[in-house]
């Protein structure tokens, strides 16, 4: 099955426009500028949740009222992990169709598309299983306990800020702009492994 580029691209824009619009979880700021939105609802005809009004990167948007006072901890900190994974994820993915791979002949060959059974196979999935659930065992205490407003743990910071962005005067900008590059990014890879896999294709997928 072939999808027809032009058709392609306008869906892809269709859902960047969308991610820009998707309200996001943030830790709020003191005051409502540029970074922090002010009170306004993305889908007029539904209230506004309170709880993400002001937060940093919010447009307004959870007409499901998701989001409530007992776990907007948690999804800030949910929303923020997944956006950075997937924005490494895209690099990875075009990097390994463009031939960015690791040295070896088991690696050789390999699309992007074909990697996953690939390394099921060989037993490297499980060492990548492993190293996951190591570092999500590391940081599951503390974020629950974030959760349960026991500590002051910020949703998102693992205390990695080897370039002193955090209390800089961009930081706050710079957040906005991980959350929207984040929410972009999910929506991109769920394209690109689509789209690979529908037309067979390396990159551009077309």
């Amino acid at each position: 099955v072939r999808t027809a580029p032009h058709s392609t691209v306008s869906m892809m824009l269709n859902l960047a426009l969308t991610a820009l619009a998707y309200s996001g979880v943030a830790r709020p700021v003191g005051s409502r500028s540029a970074v922090s939105m002010a009170s306004k609802n993305a889908v007029p005809p539904l209230p506004l949740n309170p709880v993400i009004d002001g937060l940093t990167g919010s447009s307004g948007f959870d007409p499901m009222m998701l989001a409530t006072k007992d776990n907007i901890e948690w999804m800030k900190e949910a929303e923020l992990k997944h956006g950075r994974i997937t924005m490494l994820a895209v690099i990875g993915w075009i990097g390994v169709d463009l031939g960015l791979k690791f040295p070896g002949e088991k690696f050789a060959g390999l699309t992007s598309l074909q990697a996953h059974d690939a390394m099921v196979k060989t037993g490297d999935m499980f060492h990548l299983l492993l190293f996951v659930a190591f570092i999500e065992t590391i940081s599951f205490g503390p974020t629950i306990e974030m959760a349960l407003g026991n500590n002051k743990k910020e949703g998102g910071d693992l205390g990695f800020d080897p370039l002193s962005f955090k209390g800089g005067k961009d930081y706050e900008s710079l957040k906005v702009k991980e959350i929207k590059n984040g929410r972009l990014a999910m929506l991109a890879f769920s394209g690109l492994c689509t789209q690979a896999a529908l037309t067979g294709k390396g990159f551009p997928y077309v």
